[in-house]
This record gives C-alpha cells, structure tokens and sequence, in this order.
C-alpha cells in the first residue's frame, strides 16, 4: 500500500469546487492559508498553529473519507477536479502516441487510443474521456461513447494483439451514448461485439475503473484478465439517478438507490466482481492527482509482469474462467 501523503492545503481542487460534505474541511485549509498568508506579510510566527491545524486537517480528512456513504462515494467519482485518463496518460504513460478514427464513421473523442509505455511495458492504452471545459465536455459527449468510440477501441486493440501489445483501459464513463444517432449506428452490437473480442484477444489486458464505470458504456472496454477500482470509484449496471428513477419514479432517491446498488470498491471486492482496489492519496485524486498516478503506475506494472509470465493459451483459458465465475464466490454484504 502506498504510503499515505500529507494533506494539501494550497490549491486544492476541491477548496475551488467542494463536495457538501467537504465543507468542514474546506473551512480548515482556509484557516491554514489565512495564517500562513499572514505569517508571510507581518513576520509574526503562527508556526505552532499551522502545525495543529494541518494535523486536524489530515485527521479530518482521513475520518471522512473512512466512512463515505455509497453516495458520497459517487459524488467524489464525478469531481470535476479527479483525474481523466488524458491525465493519467500525461502522468505515466511515455512516448504516447494517439491512434485515431474506426474506419467506418469518423472518430469518437469520447475514447482514446493509442500505444506508449507504462514502466517497463510497451502497451496500447484506451480509456475514455469526459474533458474539462464545458466545450471539451460537449466535444466527448460528458464521456458517453457513440458506436464508432467503441469500434475504434477495438481496431486498437486487434492491432496490440498482432504485435504483442498488453493493452490497459481506464474507464470513467455514466454509460453509452444514448441518442437516436447512437443507436441508428449500432452501439449495442458495437459493445457485444467488444464483449467478445476482448474475451479472446491473445495478449495480456487490465482494466482500470478510474471514475465512473456505468452500464455497457464501461463493459465495452472492461473485458480483460484483471479488473481492478480505484479506491473511490464506482461501478454498477446503472447509475443512482437511474435506479432512482426506475424503483421510485424520480432521481431523488439516488442516495438510497446507491447504496443498494452496491457500486462502492468495497463492495464489488467483497462481491468477488473486481480483483483489486487501488488506494487513493488522503482525501482522493482529486486532491493529489501526482500520488494517485504513481499508485496507479505501479499496478499496472506489477500487474503486467505476472500476466506476461503466462502463456497465450492459459492466459486466455484463464480469461474465459475469471468472466464465467464473476459473482459466484460473493460475501453476502
């Protein structure tokens, strides 16, 4: 487990854009600023206080995101601040080089492809895209993948399989696109048809749910030997809102519609349906994007060099096993 870091107190994403229930410790670090910002123009010595003050925030912190509820947890997977995997790939992933277009319909920017490397491993990496600004949202669809994302992801995938390529996929999506375009095109069979090519691809892949993974949006690039959360994602058959408003007829129950969900890293452990959870840096990525990445690095590296070590044959026998027995040695939670 990564050595937990030190809670920041400048700049942090979530003092510009915080979650209800980090309001208490928004007000701390502005105390802390506050002092230090005044220790630095009058000279005078407030060093004891900031020093007890930041050990309240770190325990503050760490309290807090001890015990989130399944709706909390949600609410940090959207942050706009978290991580996408532009981010991740501009963190870890050396030499990258984007791969675009289906060679069907056009280019989806909701996915991205493309090969680099990830420690010492040459990989494809596809992932989805949500983007930051309102023009970059609406450019990727908020990270809803058309048809044509999902056609792509898999020619990208067939050409890491002809040349030995592991391949890694960081999903963060509420599900596919649902629109009538969408559909017109194909975005089931798109997502079927990855459902099975993946299952049988011969070279190594892992799958990483770095945020939201939502629906058949998130199955279309997460059929591989491992699947693993990180600490504060979520990832279920369907969104709260969505649960909400078919148990309840509105989205206003999404926080019970959550927790019976079950969507939580946790849970899904305990359930037997992801094989890891990849801690976050105190108080989320979104906090210390810089130690999430390396956290996540590592992973794929060590997990890498197992799969690698397998040969193609019991690598996908193993494959096909893992999907086949998802769920069936779960906990009862």
């Amino acid at each position: 487990m990564a050595k937990e870091p030190a809670a920041q107190t400048q700049k942090s994403p979530s003092a510009v854009m915080p979650l209800e229930f980090e309001k208490p410790i928004l007000s701390l670090e502005r105390q802390i600023n506050d002092l230090v910002a005044l220790q630095e123009t009058k000279g005078a010595d407030y060093a004891a206080e900031i020093n007890s003050l930041r050990q309240n925030l770190t325990a503050l912190l760490r309290k807090t995101y001890q015990n989130l509820s399944a709706w909390e947890t949600v609410q940090v997977a959207r942050h706009p601040a978290r991580p996408q995997t532009r981010d991740y790939i501009e963190m870890i992933v050396k030499d990258f080089d984007e791969l675009h277009g289906d060679r069907t319909f056009g280019d989806d920017k909701t996915i991205v492809t493309g090969m680099g490397r990830i420690g010492g491993h040459k990989v494809m990496v596809i992932g989805h895209q949500k983007g930051r600004t309102t023009d970059e949202r609406i450019a990727c669809n908020f990270g809803c993948a058309h048809p044509e994302g999902y056609r792509k992801a898999l020619a990208k995938m067939e050409f890491a399989e002809k040349f030995g390529l592991p391949i890694v996929t960081f999903i963060d999506t509420p599900g596919a696109y649902p629109g009538i375009g969408s559909e017109e095109r194909g975005v089931a069979e798109a997502i079927a048809i990855n459902l099975r090519e993946m299952a049988r691809l011969k070279t190594p892949i892992v799958c990483i749910v770095i945020g939201e993974g939502g629906s058949g949006g998130a199955l279309g690039i997460g059929v591989g030997d491992r699947l693993a959360m990180m600490q504060y994602a979520w990832y279920s058959v369907i969104s709260p809102e969505g649960c909400s408003g078919i148990l309840w007829k509105d989205g206003k129950n999404a926080p019970e519609a959550a927790e019976a969900l079950k969507l939580t890293s946790k849970h899904l452990k305990e359930l037997g349906i992801i094989d890891e959870i990849i801690e976050e840096p105190l108080g989320a990525a979104h906090r210390n994007p810089r130690a999430a990445a390396d956290t996540l690095e590592r992973y794929i590296d060590k997990t890498l060099r197992e799969l690698k070590r397998l040969p193609v044959e019991k690598l996908t026998d193993n494959r096909y096993d893992r999907i086949r027995k998802l769920g069936t040695d779960a906990v009862t939670v």
